[in-house]
């Protein structure tokens, strides 16, 4: 039997890599973390995802049993909301400002040692599995070069370079028995988010499912648009009579790295995006007011350590 445990943050990478693994026939347990996010709605994403793939006929598709049913577990940090610093936590340390998601402005999403975090409990469930079974284990980080440039050893986001996961695998080797029957596995550290959506499309024809099905039980937003609605039926009477969408912004880099991805491959992203008031938007008007973000930071970018040096 081979198995893995992913981190199932409920946005595009880890969901595509959660179809990469189910193709390559692994056993997959999925962790999601509550770490005090404001975009807790992934969580959310992250469960109707797994949901889906698990209420699929994969018996009348590729034979019986082929895929197991995916296990998925939240995992509540409590005490960490009030004490890390960041635009993306509910504690309202930071602001999250918005624009490209190379632009300096992306540094108010960092998390500090937040992939370091989320590894070490994987590896340690991971390694729990050894234990009960003694077969072989992967961990699975859903990191890719659009959030750290290997190449070019820049990025946002450090904790997402090949160099800090090779460090921390290392680290989990020297520390623990029977590391010996732990990989971790991070198959796009190697290419970008266009790449990783490639991978998903390439997976979802392999498995059978319908790419926007997929997508659209994922976010990405760091600043997810909440509209509520008057509800009738009984379970929103008993939720004060109200109905509770969420939609996608457009204007964060999270979500303008991802549309981008999705014009890239001339495809239409099922996502619903809408205004900071509730309104909905095309996916014309989204893809127009993207492609004029990127062509502008293309014009005037700046490097992340340029931007350091420059304010130093």
């Amino acid at each position: 039997m081979k198995q893995a445990v992913l981190s199932l943050s409920g946005g595009m990478d880890s969901s595509t890599l959660l179809l990469n693994l189910l193709n390559d026939g692994y056993e997959v347990t999925c962790l999601s973390f509550d770490y005090g996010q404001k975009h807790k709605v992934e969580l959310e994403r992250a469960t109707e995802l797994v949901k889906y793939i698990n209420g699929m006929s994969w018996d009348s598709l590729h034979g019986i049993d082929l895929y197991p049913k995916v296990k998925h577990q939240i995992i509540t940090l409590d005490g960490l909301s009030e004490l890390l610093v960041s635009g993306l936590m509910r504690n309202d340390s930071m602001e999250l400002k918005k624009g490209h998601y190379a632009h300096e402005n992306a540094l108010t999403s960092v998390v500090p040692n937040r992939n370091a975090i989320f590894a070490s409990i994987v590896y340690a469930v991971a390694l729990s599995k050894v234990k009960e079974n003694g077969n072989p284990c992967k961990i699975a980080l859903g990191t890719h070069m659009g959030d750290f440039d290997n190449n070019k050893q820049e990025g946002i986001y450090p904790d997402c370079s090949e160099e800090f996961r090779t460090a921390l695998e290392h680290a989990f080797k020297i520390g623990n028995w029977d590391s010996d029957k732990v990989d971790y596995y991070a198959p796009y550290n190697t290419t970008d988010k266009t790449g990783v959506l490639r991978d998903g499309i390439k997976q979802c024809e392999n498995l059978g499912l319908n790419y926007k099905e997929i997508y659209l039980r994922t976010n990405t937003s760091y600043d997810p648009i909440k509209v509520e609605y008057s509800g009738s039926t009984m379970e929103e009477m008993r939720n004060g009579g109200v109905e509770i969408e969420w939609y996608s912004d457009y204007k964060s880099g999270s979500s303008i790295e991802r549309i981008e991805s999705f014009i890239k491959l001339g495809l239409e992203d099922p996502l619903q995006y809408a205004e900071e008031d509730g309104t909905l938007v095309s996916w014309e008007f989204v893809k127009k007011y993207v492609e004029k973000i990127c062509q502008k930071w293309e014009n005037n970018k700046l490097t992340i350590q340029e931007y350091l040096n420059k304010t130093a």
